[in-house]
């Protein structure tokens, strides 16, 4: 029948109609009239009188979805475009992503070929078998077995399930045929697994969980200690408690001594050839009065030309009437510790009240002594008053970011509050002021360990004396550029307190001082922020975590992977908010330095021969952006000293040499001391060197260096991480992952500038 005859009167109004022809322009008035072709739909009328809606409702509803569909088809051309834009992109970030692989991987051959023939020149030095290897070398042994077993686990783990699945293919296809040696083998490695699964369940889990649960305590227990000084600092800020002090009165010469002791500037050095203007300029430039000071040039350098250097700057801020005076050691012994105490056994020293130390790349404001030593008048008890550090290069690379992240908060939360709430803290070496009579008391400088001003300071608050933290004083430094440098900084960091501990803990037990200032000093300051954090770093997110990916049985939380480490992160970052994006980058590298920090940790603790290792921290000499050249624009403190008629017979030492000569110590100079320093030379025996780079043996540059041990933990994270994909761990797996390109970009040399 047409389709005409089908809408006649006797036509059936639920007969087919295709969709394909109908044309819809308003669903609300849709009718059917006919036509030539067929059943087109249309509105309005038609032969004079109103046509009845003859569309049902299904077909009403397919003309609906055909239109959408006419819609969608309008963008479709869009639509490819934007996916074959995303496929440029992603074949982009594949190629991209192929390149560095190989790069990486081109890279740590390099590194590696070259790295052997240090090995060789290592091995004839030193003597690495039984217990007379270093324990770097034990450590790296020890990482290469875990990362072979890691790699021998992980493909026993991929054919261990392919065989299972093949097992359980078995087991539910009875009736399929399967070749007999195919089996036998399917066979053999399901007993395997097994037999494997038995033992890690019965022997290996319990232990290892056992040991996981202990770090997890002990991390507890530091994220404690960490809120707690986080709180104390906020309460401090808010109760505007720190510190203070009556301004110093006007100089005037005759009562000088009152509100201007004596001080004595010591500025320790050692080869420092980048720095050793920029420090001996800034203390120069201190606004004391020169009659009331004097600088003590403290030089330990082996290199003749740097020695000459240095004595040439010393002459120049002499003649120019600055009370300054170079001093040199024929034999260099105690580092640090030993040329301190060699200042100190100065006769001259005697007249002076205070000691400013100052190491050779830090550069004071002219203030500093004005804000410092007041703090000394009306508290007879306060030995030490410590200044904050901040640093000149801070934003040089990745690494000095970091490094700010971490000294900020040491400073700022950690110091301040121990300076505020029991008077008691390390002393950093430098940036501080002391009380000469404390050091005496105290038995002066001691080079017994690689920490001499954690060693004194611990010495000083055993005798009863109180230290001040002085946040708002600050003195410019410089942070180490490399990750060698900063390796070897680290590692005396955290050996010497290990060292210092052994050799203390009698006299802290048998002080006579307050039970919990024994107690606060045994379990916080040496066995909780010395040995424990860097202790479960360690062993929890580097050894731990990696092992439970081939023992699933034995567990760590993920509050304990990532929870608590991101807050731990996010509280260490809060004093530097500049740098909150790189909070992530932060945890991870402190989980990388935490294998440097532990192999210290061990050396110090059982007395190793590398932790009595004390190497110079390379500098590069960066000066502040507001530094001027101190030769021309050095402002003339008060109470300028005139220079008078005199003069000073400076001859070479020809005595024999000793320990501290102080002839051969203090050649250039010869300074008397009388009632007030006259300084005052007329005919200068030393030219002034040269000091132009074209003037200065240049030392050959070196290349990246290959660290083992920090690329054996990259090899054993990134394999663990492969074995989590096998037992679905989720965050496990990217923590792993991103901590194993972690400590391969540090292996690699990758995250300092080329030195």
């Amino acid at each position: 029948m047409a389709p005409s005859a089908q809408l006649s009167g006797g036509g059936d109004p639920k007969a087919k109609v295709e969709v394909s022809d109908l044309w819809v322009k308003n669903s609300s008035k849709l009718t059917a009239t006919k036509s030539d072709r067929g059943l087109y739909p249309t509105t309005g009328e038609s032969d004079g009188k109103e046509a009845e809606p003859l569309l049902p409702d299904r077909v009403e509803k397919s003309v609906k979805e055909e239109v959408k569909q006419l819609v969608r088809s309008r963008s479709a051309k869009q639509f490819t475009w934007v996916l074959l834009l995303k496929a440029h992109k992603a074949a982009g970030c594949v190629a991209w992503l192929g390149y560095a692989i190989a790069s990486l991987f081109k890279n740590l051959g390099a590194r590696l070929s070259e790295d052997d023939q240090e090995d060789d020149e290592e091995e004839e030095e030193d003597d690495y078998e039984g217990l007379n290897a270093r324990p770097s070398q034990r450590l790296l042994w020890t990482l290469r077995v875990l990362s072979v077993l890691s790699l021998a686990l992980l493909a026993f783990e991929v054919l261990s399930h392919s065989s299972e699945l093949e097992w359980e293919f078995q087991l539910h296809n009875p009736t399929k045929h399967v070749m007999p040696l195919i089996a036998s083998v399917t066979a053999y490695f399901h007993s395997i697994t097994q037999d494997w699964v038995t033992i890690r369940t019965k022997y290996i889990a319990p232990p290892l969980q056992w040991f996981a649960n202990a770090c997890i305590y002990l991390f507890l227990v530091q994220t404690v200690d960490r809120l707690v000084l986080c709180v104390g600092c906020i309460w401090i800020n808010i109760m505007g408690i720190k510190p203070r002090c009556q301004p110093l009165a006007p100089y005037d010469p005759e009562e000088a001594g009152q509100s201007y002791p004596m001080v004595l500037v010591q500025i320790p050095m050692c080869n420092e050839r980048e720095v050793y203007d920029q420090s001996i300029g800034a203390a120069c430039k201190l606004e004391w009065p020169r009659e009331r000071m004097l600088i003590q040039v403290l030089d330990d350098s082996s290199d003749d030309e740097i020695q000459k250097l240095i004595e040439a700057e010393c002459l120049m801020w002499q003649q120019r009437g600055y009370p300054i005076v170079y001093r040199h050691r024929i034999i260099r012994t105690g580092y640090k510790a030993g040329n301190l105490q060699s200042g100190m056994s100065c006769e001259y020293v005697r007249k002076y009240e205070f000691v400013a130390i100052f190491d050779a790349d830090f550069q004071p404001k002219p203030d500093f002594l004005k804000l410092t030593v007041p703090h000394f008048k009306d508290n007879p008890d306060v030995a030490l008053v410590q200044a904050r550090w901040n640093f000149v290069n801070k934003d040089e690379n990745l690494l000095t970011k970091l490094q700010t992240i971490n000294l900020r908060f040491h400073f700022e939360v950690e110091q301040q509050v121990n300076g505020a709430l029991i008077n008691f803290f390390g002393f950093n070496g430098t940036a501080g002021v002391w009380r000469i009579t404390a050091l005496e008391e105290s038995g002066g400088w001691m080079d017994r360990t690689t920490v001499e001003d954690m060693d004194i300071a611990v010495r000083a608050h055993l005798k009863g004396w109180r230290f001040l933290f002085l946040n708002d004083v600050e003195a410019m430094c410089e942070l180490p550029e490399s990750y060698e440098a900063f390796r070897k900084q680290q590692h005396r960091w955290h050996s010497g307190p290990m060292q210092l501990f052994r050799l203390c803990l009698p006299d802290i037990i048998t002080a006579k001082i307050a039970v919990w200032k024994k107690l606060n000093m045994i379990f916080l300051f040496f066995l909780l922020r010395k040995m424990i954090l860097p202790f479960y770093s360690f062993m929890l997110f580097c050894i731990i975590l990696p092992l439970t990916m081939f023992v699933p049985e034995a567990q760590l939380p993920l509050w304990v992977v990532c929870y608590i480490p991101g807050i731990m992160s996010l509280l260490n970052v809060l004093p530097s908010p500049k740098y909150f994006p790189f909070m992530i980058p932060y945890l991870l590298f402190e989980n990388t330095m935490s294998v440097t920090k532990f192999q210290a940790m061990i050396a110090g603790l059982f007395q190793l021969k590398s932790a009595h290792e004390w190497v110079v921290t390379k500098k590069t000499g960066r000066a502040t952006d507001a530094d001027q050249p101190l030769a021309t624009t050095a402002s003339e403190p008060m109470g300028t000293l005139k220079p008078s008629k005199s003069v000073v017979d400076i001859p070479r030492p020809s005595t024999p040499p000793s320990a501290f000569t102080r002839t051969a110590s203090e050649g250039m100079l010869n300074v008397r001391i009388e009632d007030q320093l006259k300084v005052k030379i007329e005919e200068p025996l030393l030219t002034t060197a040269p000091k132009s780079m074209e003037a200065i043996t240049q030392s050959k540059p070196t290349g990246r260096k290959l660290y083992k041990n920090e690329l054996a933990l990259a090899l054993l994270l990134l394999v663990a991480a492969a074995r989590s994909l096998l037992t679905v761990a989720g965050m496990h797996f990217y923590f792993l992952l991103f901590q194993g390109f972690t400590f391969l970009i540090v292996a690699l040399d990758l995250i300092s500038d080329r030195q």
